[in-house]
């Protein structure tokens, strides 16, 4: 079954929710009809542990941190998954950022 669609979520640092925009707006994710930067986020609480050998954005080796950051998601083309997901990758401070993309079946866009 092919998708035209998907949904891109990601974990970012509220500080990088602007650059995250502009990277998603120069990929063209978003795009809607005749509107772009479309993107819903909403604040979360993530919490990690950096093990021996991180580079964590934030924290301290072998001990718990949680910290307050945004779930971004937004919509692509199916077609533009991979150059979305890459300009994600470019902008994103996280040592391996948390991308997940989910095909959208009859979305009617």
């Amino acid at each position: 079954m092919d998708f035209e669609y998907c949904k891109i979520e990601v974990f970012i640092p509220k500080t990088h929710l602007a650059v995250l925009r502009d990277a998603l707006r120069r990929v063209d994710a978003g795009h809607i009809g005749n509107y772009d930067c479309c993107l819903s986020y909403c604040e979360v609480t993530g919490c990690w542990r950096p093990l021996e050998g991180s580079l964590p954005y934030s924290g301290t080796e072998n001990i718990i941190s949680s910290e307050a950051e945004y779930k971004v998601e937004a919509i692509c083309k199916a077609l533009k998954a991979e150059d979305t997901i890459r300009a994600i990758k470019e902008v994103h401070p996280y040592e391996v950022p948390v991308i997940t993309a989910i095909p959208l079946y009859k979305t009617g866009l």
